[in-house]
């Protein structure tokens, strides 16, 4: 009888418990149907495929589209995925009603339904999806860049709302109502045109500009594909016209104009440090202060990404052998560069270190020397703060009992700014299958394999964090810098020998030091020959560490960087050119 009562009594339990559930499910259902939503209208004859983008902030003094990012103090943002059919036209000829309710994908916070009542500037951003075609797949969706260096809320042709001030409650009814009713203009003919840089600079003496049509990009990609070239030419070119010269390639991020900055206009009162840097780099070139070489800074924005890594991709395309095979030699064939491997070298920092020192791996006899300093990932045991290999979850590690999240971003402290799941939820916000045009997912589409639908095959989930270890397996193979040097150090080695130098602060604002600790443990370990490669470590020095005299700051010596370093590199070119080389005619 016992037994019977207890089952009794534990039917009364379920019975209410049951209904308790009822009820709460009933409530979310109501809130959720009463939170507010965002309506957006794309208009009439307005580009139709892409995705929306929603900005939610509480700083009136800039448009909330320029207040996202990665770390913890962004601006609230939405993602909206839209597309027509496959088989319509880029245009429509009604208007669209686009919809942002509770159940769209947020940043930093994940819901609508999650937002503090209060007032906000809101505002939205439609960023407008092309179809491409490339030869190894199926029909892709892709944002075009548009000559902003792959940024959706500057990019020309982007129909945008204004900023609207708006009382936000979730448990309103209302709807928030934006139109689409402005397009970022153009770039082309503007003070931010390359072409018009080139025309109007008072540097043009010595900057030259090209644009140049990549034979194997256009096959790829199928539609003509150009890469911009800034060409730095030496003080005397003109005046010595039987002297051959050196090439430095640097590495770097888009921009309009040449990198590193190079300004014959004087800094005024208070100018950041880029305009100064740039004066004293003009000064030191015009003056005979720097060595006489070329210097080539390549514009490669993408539909990935305002960089392409500089190397062959599945996904990106062949950006390694168009700038490599087709662009440098065109460059060097104008400007009367030597046109050998032993008197090239290329140097660039973050970005721009990763490539230079895979430029140098991937083409060891087309170069003979690369600084790469605070690179990229060059281990995936260290891909920042997660190891690709070990770890089953890029988010979150566990214990038997516990879990930390993993981190992304630091101050050199140690104090955390951001996490690698709020990280991926930022990329998702702004762009589905790896379209975010952001910096995880440029790694992704660079080092991936292309999946089944022709986007890049995820190497996690960017929702779960759970990795792939078969898309690592890819990766390992073939972009691990520091497993192919172990791999292939017997043919390598030797070819690289004094022409590798990293730089990186031990308190990088994305744990980019913990790889170079391991790329150099590797190589610490070679023979036949023992690498003799160089490394600086800037103690408590954050992103962007560059080496140099530690008798200066990390801004001192980042100020001085190409005039430190172009020295170190024409001086082994000389030590090492083979016999007969011209080692003269652009010496004077």
């Amino acid at each position: 009888m016992a037994r019977v009562r207890m089952i009794l009594s534990a039917m009364k339990f379920l019975k209410s418990t049951l209904a308790l559930c009822a009820i709460s499910a009933a409530a979310f259902i109501a809130s959720t149907a009463l939170a507010q939503r965002v309506e957006v209208t794309l208009p009439a004859g307005a580009p139709q495929h892409g995705h929306l983008i929603v900005v939610f902030s509480k700083d009136g003094s800039s448009d909330p589209r320029m207040q996202m990012d990665e770390q913890y103090r962004s601006a609230q943002g939405f993602g909206v995925d839209v597309a027509l059919d496959e088989a319509a036209s880029q245009t429509s000829s009604t208007a669209k009603t686009l919809v942002v309710d509770a159940k769209t994908f947020g940043y930093p916070r994940r819901s609508l339904a999650d937002l503090d009542a209060g007032d906000y500037f809101v505002q939205a951003v439609f960023n407008v999806y092309e179809q491409f075609h490339p030869a190894s797949g199926p029909a892709v969706w892709l944002p075009p860049d548009k000559g902003e260096g792959q940024h959706w809320n500057l990019k020309p042709g982007n129909p945008l709302s204004k900023p609207l001030k708006v009382h936000f409650d979730a448990k309103a009814g209302t709807v928030v109502k934006l139109a689409l009713e402005s397009t970022i203009p153009e770039i082309k003919g503007t003070p931010k045109d390359p072409e018009v840089i080139a025309q109007h600079a008072p540097e043009a003496k010595w900057l030259k500009y090209m644009r140049f049509r990549s034979e194997k990009l256009s096959k790829f990609w199928g539609r003509d594909v150009y890469l911009g070239a800034w060409v730095l030419l030496p003080d005397g070119f003109d005046e010595h016209p039987q002297a051959h010269y050196p090439l430095v390639v640097w590495q770097d991020h888009f921009s309009a104009g040449m990198k590193p900055a190079f300004t014959a206009t004087a800094p005024a009162s208070g100018a950041n440090d880029r305009t100064a840097s740039g004066y004293h780099f003009f000064q030191d070139w015009t003056h005979g202060r720097v060595p006489r070489v070329i210097m080539l800074y390549v514009q490669n924005a993408n539909p990935y990404y305002d960089d392409s890594y500089v190397v062959d991709s599945a996904n990106v395309g062949p950006y390694g052998s168009a700038i490599n095979d087709e662009l440098i030699p065109a460059v060097e064939a104008k400007y009367r560069g030597l046109g050998a491997g032993w008197a090239r070298a290329t140097a660039g920092g973050s970005t721009g270190g990763w490539e230079a020192l895979a430029t140098q791996i991937f083409y060891p006899d087309k170069y003979n020397g690369a600084y790469g300093a605070c690179p990229d990932p060059v281990d995936f045991h260290a891909y920042q703060n997660i190891d690709l290999y070990k770890d089953t979850n890029a988010f979150v590690r566990k214990g038997d009992f516990g879990a930390v999240p993993i981190a992304a971003d630091r101050e050199p402290d140690g104090s955390v700014l951001a996490n690698t799941g709020d990280e991926f939820a930022f990329e998702v916000v702004l762009g589905t299958r790896g379209r975010s045009t952001e910096q995880w997912m440029i790694w992704q589409a660079v080092f991936s394999p292309q999946g089944a639908d022709g986007y890049p095959a995820p190497v996690l989930d960017p929702i779960t964090g759970v990795i792939d270890k078969s898309v690592v397996q890819y990766w390992h193979d073939h972009y691990d810098l520091t497993a192919i040097l172990k791999r292939d150090w017997p043919t390598l080695g030797p070819r690289l020998e004094g022409k590798l130098h990293i730089a990186v602060g031990d308190g990088d604002t994305y744990f980019l030091n913990n790889a170079v600790h391991l790329l150099q443990k590797q190589l610490d370990a070679t023979s036949a020959p023992h690498s003799d490669a160089q490394f600086q470590y800037g103690p408590g020095m954050p992103h962007c560490y560059t080496g140099g005299p530690a008798e200066y700051t990390m801004q001192q010596n980042n100020a001085n960087w190409p005039q430190r370093i172009i020295p170190q590199m024409t001086d082994h070119m000389i030590k090492t050119a083979p016999a007969g080389a011209d080692v003269k005619s652009w010496v004077y």
